[in-house]
């Protein structure tokens, strides 16, 4: 970050601000960053055993789409704004977060239970499962099918919406999933405002319906490369 303050005040045109002074503040950071440290990254010897684990990972990407990646997921960047920022066309900036997405689901692929009662929906859900290379163990309709579907079969990822067939919750079938082990979560729903509860399983990725197939993509990968094991809340 020094290196990038450095940079705009012995050039001030580096800093191109325009409407989105965020992202031209990231793109001075990148270009001094990859002038200076030559992609290099910080020294792990102080690493905990995770954030290790996520170097490694991260390591493993190539450095594009890296780049792409931790923008979108870190930095919640949208994929206009990465494309300023990485000085590419958007669709090039779409395509660095897809090969990155794509990279994540090849070391991490995993068994997915799908929990939506809409069959169009699970239909969606499991082509884009599927495409990214994870196995859709089960589609459950209704809280009941949910717990058989587990005791089948542990998944990875749990993708749950929140209302379900029966008039049933989503939320309490997959708070009663994880009394028995944890997994990450993500909620796909119509209904976000009932996060506002307090009761969902914490920590949870939530998707809005409609949504869109990149950014559920998206969603699905950060999941599963910052394993952001969800738990059953006390009380919940």
């Amino acid at each position: 970050m020094l290196a990038a303050l450095e940079a705009i005040s012995a050039d001030p045109d580096v800093f191109r601000a325009g409407p989105n002074s965020r992202a031209a503040l990231y793109r001075a950071f990148l270009a001094a960053w990859e002038a200076r440290e030559g992609g290099t990254g910080p020294d792990p010897s102080g690493f905990t055993p995770d954030e290790r684990g996520a170097r490694e990972r991260l390591d493993a990407i190539a450095s594009r789409p890296r780049v792409a990646f931790l923008l979108s997921a870190l930095e919640g960047f949208a994929a206009a704004d990465i494309a300023a920022i990485m000085s590419v066309p958007r669709i090039e900036a779409e395509s660095l977060i897809d090969k990155a997405g794509r990279d994540i689901a090849g070391m991490l692929r995993t068994d997915v239970l799908i929990i939506e009662d809409e069959p169009f929906i699970a239909l969606d859900l499991r082509a884009l499962l599927e495409e990214l290379g994870h196995s859709v163990t089960g589609v459950a309709r209704t809280h009941k099918e949910a717990v058989k579907a587990v005791s089948l079969k542990r998944p990875g990822l749990i993708l749950a919406d929140i209302q379900l067939a029966d008039g049933s919750s989503g939320l309490d079938a997959v708070n009663q999933i994880l009394q028995s082990f944890e997994t990450p979560v993500i909620f796909v729903t119509a209904f976000p405002e009932r996060f506002l509860s307090g009761t969902p399983p914490e920590p949870a990725f939530l998707i809005a319906k409609p949504f869109g197939v990149e950014s559920l993509k998206a969603v699905v990968s950060q999941a599963l490369f910052f394993d952001r094991r969800s738990r059953r809340l006390a009380g919940a």
